[in-house]
């Protein structure tokens, strides 16, 4: 009896147990065939929402961009003007509308103020930090007035040896900087010598621009702030270090020469010499900024030559160099070298160097010049 009852037992929650598997297995298959109208659903909220916030009154959002944007001015609390951008359509237009460029703020909000000329009354401080093992570089906003902080990453930019030439591919990405990326900046090319490097910028610098090469055009991201445009090497500009074969004592000379629309040309851009202007297809006229090195002193006591960089550069180095507007001879008083610094950058430690730029110059542009002074370069010293 006792055996019946123990077998009835089993047999009973066996039962039980089939019962129950069965109805996990029914369940399992009325979830698979609800799963894709759920995710419609999901899908149709996540529009819902979006149309949510567009649909808010322009001024509503005017009023909340503004107090974000007048109140999260440095770095990192300005992701949050970003982020304003980010919610949708609507609220990107009136956000990149309210945000000034970096012309008229000093402020680097956007991937594209990169690429706009710094203010010109007070310099924009950044820092390079270099890394010899893989021969990269990282360019730095400073959000202090030390050589300690942080810093917010900007660009980006790799030595790549191509030949009898060396490359520098600057990047949004520290760790994407191949010239196939979407985050692909531009890049800087030297001749065999390291006397002559050609800049190249990823976006046509004005209509009608043509390509330096026969590369591919590729297209931004089409979340990225960025418009969506053709992206290739488009020329913009060139700097030359002159030669010293007779190894004379003094610093590198260089000269810098920079692309740029007539129509577009910064205001303090004037003071500068300018070369004559140029008609490109369709109808463009372009002109030529020329900056040069500032001469410096040679200092009897502590026999070496000498710039004051204002406690921006603390180190010893020929990399260490000045940048200001190349006098234009036709002018009166053309003669007399401009004492405006336009591109300061030094050294302060093995392997950290400032940058300080302001206009006509973007962060784009300063960045590249400085990669320039990397390396050796036999015939300039």
């Amino acid at each position: 009896m006792s055996r019946s009852r123990g077998f009835l037992c089993s047999f009973s929650g066996s039962s039980i147990d089939l019962f129950g598997e069965q109805r996990r297995r029914l369940r399992d298959e009325v979830e698979a065939a609800i799963e894709p109208e759920r995710g419609e659903d999901v899908a149709s909220d996540a529009g819902l929402e979006e149309n949510r916030w567009s649909r808010m009154l322009p001024e509503l959002m005017a009023d909340i961009i503004g107090r974000v944007e007048a109140s999260e001015d440095r770095w990192p609390l300005r992701k949050n003007v970003v982020s304003c951008a980010c919610v949708c359509r609507r609220w990107r237009e009136i956000t990149t509308g309210m945000v000034g460029s970096t012309r008229e703020t000093g402020k680097i909000t956007f991937p594209s103020s990169l690429k706009q000329p710094g203010p010109s009354e007070l310099p924009i401080q950044c820092f390079i930090k270099r890394n010899k093992k893989n021969s990269t570089f990282y360019l730095y906003l400073s959000l202090t007035q030390t050589f300690m902080d942080k810093g917010k990453f900007l660009l980006a930019a790799r030595r790549v040896r191509r030949g009898y030439h060396t490359e520098y591919t600057i990047s949004l990405d520290a760790d994407d900087l191949s010239q196939g990326s979407k985050a692909y900046m531009g890049k800087l090319r030297s001749n065999f010598l390291g006397t002559k490097f050609m800049l190249y910028d990823s976006r046509p610098p004005y209509d009608g621009a043509k390509a330096s090469n026969s590369r591919v055009s590729r297209r931004l991201a089409s979340k990225r702030i960025s418009p969506q445009v053709g992206t290739g090497n488009f020329e913009i500009g060139q700097v030359t270090y002159k030669f010293n074969l007779l190894k004379s004592r003094g610093p590198r000379r260089m000269l810098c020469t920079l692309h740029c629309p007539a129509g577009g040309k910064p205001a303090a851009a004037a003071e500068g010499h300018h070369s004559p202007t140029k008609t490109a297809k369709g109808g463009t006229t372009t002109s030529s900024i020329v900056l040069k090195n500032k001469s410096p002193r040679w200092h009897e006591h502590l026999q070496c030559w000498c710039l004051n960089f204002h406690g921006r550069v603390t180190v010893a180095s020929v990399k260490n160099f000045q940048l200001v507007a190349a006098a234009d001879p036709n002018q009166a008083g053309g003669a007399m070298e401009e004492d405006t610094v336009l591109l300061q950058f030094g050294k302060v430690g093995d392997d950290l160097f400032t940058m300080d730029y302001r206009e006509p110059l973007s962060a784009f542009q300063a960045f590249a010049i400085c990669l320039s002074s990397f390396g050796t370069k036999l015939a300039c010293e």
